[in-house]
């Protein structure tokens, strides 16, 4: 890899990359998927795994070409891998926050931007976002799930732009996300955990996670519920008058 400063174009191309290993990551970490159809590879110069289902691949590459198709543009605000329950009920909220920090001319943006970082220094931080996602689980905990889980990629806009897609004949490569799946649907007792951030002078990348208060609600129940379980027989009898 270069190190020269990025390209607008380039910065695009890696964002989009990243976040498309990302999601394969995220799906796996979380156990959405059995873990039988992922297979090992390496990216960033660290071990990572990625589907071999081929349904499931083309519709994580269609969505994150759709993305990438967007931030050309400047438009995307948000990238969100929801994952939710068998009644469609959301759990958690990866969410890609996306700032574009210049405006570069259409003609200017294979050309190095010179407060941008380079090549080498981006995969570097790609690198530590997915060793963080590796051990997510430390940080939120399990799914306590099975095979009751599901997932969605969803584009979220800036405010008062329209999709590019929306503007030609080609049917969109999405339909509109479920209120209850954006980040605006979150609760106020949601949960919100940083993991990662990057500055690459031309697009701001940063990758939060979001517990539902769904979720939060649930496991407070699971984990009072295992305390119980826990007691003696003879601590909760403790008080009870004795016979004889």
């Amino acid at each position: 890899m270069s190190e020269n400063p990025l390209t607008f174009n380039q910065t695009v191309f890696a964002i989009t990359e990243f976040i498309e290993v990302a999601i394969h990551t995220i799906l796996y970490v979380r156990q959405v998927y059995p873990a039988e159809i992922f297979v090992r590879r390496k990216k960033y110069d660290t071990p990572v795994f990625q589907s071999r289902h081929p349904s499931l691949n083309q519709y994580v590459s269609g969505a994150v070409k759709a993305i990438g198709d967007e931030l050309i543009h400047g438009k995307v605000d948000k990238v969100i891998v929801v994952i939710k329950d068998k009644e469609q009920v959301p759990l958690e909220r990866f969410i890609f926050s996306i700032e574009t920090m210049i405006e570069v001319d259409g003609f200017n943006k294979d050309t190095s931007v010179e407060e941008a970082i380079s090549a080498v220094s981006l995969g570097q931080y790609f690198r530590a976002f997915l060793v963080k996602l590796n051990m997510i689980e430390s940080q939120i905990g399990q799914m306590h799930l099975g095979d009751n889980v599901s997932f969605a990629i969803i584009i979220e806009f800036k405010d008062d732009v329209a999709p590019t897609h929306s503007n030609t004949k080609d049917p969109p490569p999405w339909i509109p996300a479920m209120s209850q799946d954006t980040s605006a649907g979150a609760s106020d007792d949601s949960e919100l955990h940083m993991v990662r951030a990057v500055n690459t002078g031309i697009i701001n990348v940063s990758l939060t996670v979001q517990e539902s208060g769904e979720k939060v609600l649930r496991e407070q129940r699971r984990r009072a519920a295992e305390k119980l379980e826990e007691i003696p027989v003879e601590h909760k009898n403790k008080d009870e008058p004795k016979v004889g």
